[in-house]
């Protein structure tokens, strides 16, 4: 009984550390690799997709663009540049982020001539725009999504990781198995001896229960907190995201059709394709990101976004008519120049920079709500592996002095 006891209560104990090890390593790659490495493949993106649209803005603008579109162009460069280097150093892909790190100089150089260009008055600039973009839109920005799906489902999977059941309900299964051989041992003893209580069992059996205990716990408020890093965080932060991708895509094609001037609407199919996706309506991004968003910090400002983006479209058929000329027949009608300043500066503009915004929040909010419930699920498991070794090891040393004093009992 003594050995077999022993054995148990050592199998028992491997099994309870590899369990947290497996869950408490799960619960510290979310918080120390894949959540980061996450978040600054979310932030090439979206900086990438950004720094698209406000160089399609300031060529809109003008020979002068003003100075804060620049200072955001060149600002979303250098967060492009420092996500890079920081997924890098985190074990990011190397072939995805040294084509992105390429192909972001070559972008950068085609937007330099055409802002140079456009600076001195040569309608070249506008072929370089489009370079710009082509290169953005058909090569850089599905780098870029490819980078954060990828990094998105290694991210679920160590939370599949760190939340799974069936190791946990095997290690409590396997306990209540330890604690019923303590009892039947125990009762065996009684039989035989009379003595009512074996104080060795009875530690042991303690040992046991507070660690279950403790195990089951933290799991649990792991699991909770893990589980809610999700829900609240990175589900509707996906969501979310390819709502305000398709937004600032929209918002460049926007301005290249204006750039553009010249009767190709290839553009402006672009912005409607993009506008038909964005919705509001079941199964659209906008709304998607709403639905995924409810309950989340950032649930407001997402609420906010379908009307705000049906705003922004209603300023765009306003800008699309001052274009092609059709308000310029109505007596105080826009003209072209006058769908330029809507855009950039006026009622459209401001629209889109509503909508921008609130989807901005919303993505904030519910980053910052995942960091906080994923470091709050990696806590729990903090000291529990030592914690289950202690309790293994006093464990043995109690069933060993509780049987030990009966075998001496007979020699």
């Amino acid at each position: 009984m003594l050995a077999w006891l022993i054995v148990a209560v050592l199998a028992w104990g491997a099994l309870a550390v590899f369990t947290v090890s497996q869950h408490a390593s799960g619960a510290g790659t979310v918080v120390s690799s894949s959540e980061p490495l996450t978040y600054d493949a979310l932030g090439i993106w979206q900086s990438l997709s950004d720094a698209n649209d406000e160089a399609s803005a300031a060529i809109l603008a003008g020979s002068e663009p003003p100075q804060a579109i620049v200072a955001r162009y060149g600002h979303d460069l250098d967060v492009a540049r420092g996500d890079i280097v920081d997924a890098a150093s985190r074990g990011g892909p190397a072939a995805s982020l040294s084509a992105l790190s390429t192909g972001l100089d070559s972008y950068q150089d085609e937007v330099s001539r055409a802002l140079a260009n456009n600076q001195l008055g040569f309608p070249v600039g506008a072929g370089y725009l489009r370079q710009a973009s082509a290169l953005m839109t058909l090569t850089l920005l599905p780098l870029a999504h490819d980078l954060y799906t990828t990094e998105e489902a290694r991210l679920a999977a160590t939370s599949a990781q760190a939340t799974g059941l069936p190791l946990v309900a095997v290690t409590i299964v396997a306990g209540l198995a330890l604690g019923v051989a303590y009892w039947q041992s125990n009762r065996w003893i009684y039989r035989r001896t009379r003595r009512v209580l074996n104080a060795g069992l009875l530690l042991a059996g303690a040992a046991g229960a507070v660690v279950m205990v403790w195990l089951v716990v933290a799991f649990l408020s792991g699991r909770a907190d893990l589980l809610a890093a999700q829900t609240q965080g990175s589900t509707p932060v996906e969501a979310l995201a390819s709502a305000d991708i398709a937004v600032l895509k929209a918002h460049s094609y926007e301005a290249l059709t204006l750039i553009n001037n010249s009767g190709d609407d290839s553009n402006e199919a672009a912005f409607e394709a993009q506008r038909t996706a964005l919705g509001p309506g079941p199964g659209s991004l906008l709304t998607s990101a709403q639905q995924a968003a409810a309950g989340s910090p950032g649930a407001a400002a997402a609420a906010a976004a379908p009307a705000a983006a049906v705003a922004w479209f209603a300023q765009h058929q306003i800008v699309r008519a001052d274009d092609d000329g059709d308000n310029a027949r109505v007596a105080g009608g826009g003209t072209h120049q006058q769908a330029v300043s809507v855009v950039v500066s006026g009622p459209a503009g401001k629209a889109f920079d509503v909508l921008s915004a609130d989807l901005s929040e919303a993505v904030s909010a519910d980053n910052t709500a995942f960091a906080a419930h994923a470091s709050s699920g990696q806590a729990p498991f903090t000291a529990l592996e030592p914690g289950v070794v202690v309790a293994t090891l006093i464990m043995v040393a109690a069933v060993g002095w509780g049987l030990s004093r009966r075998l001496a009992e007979y020699r």
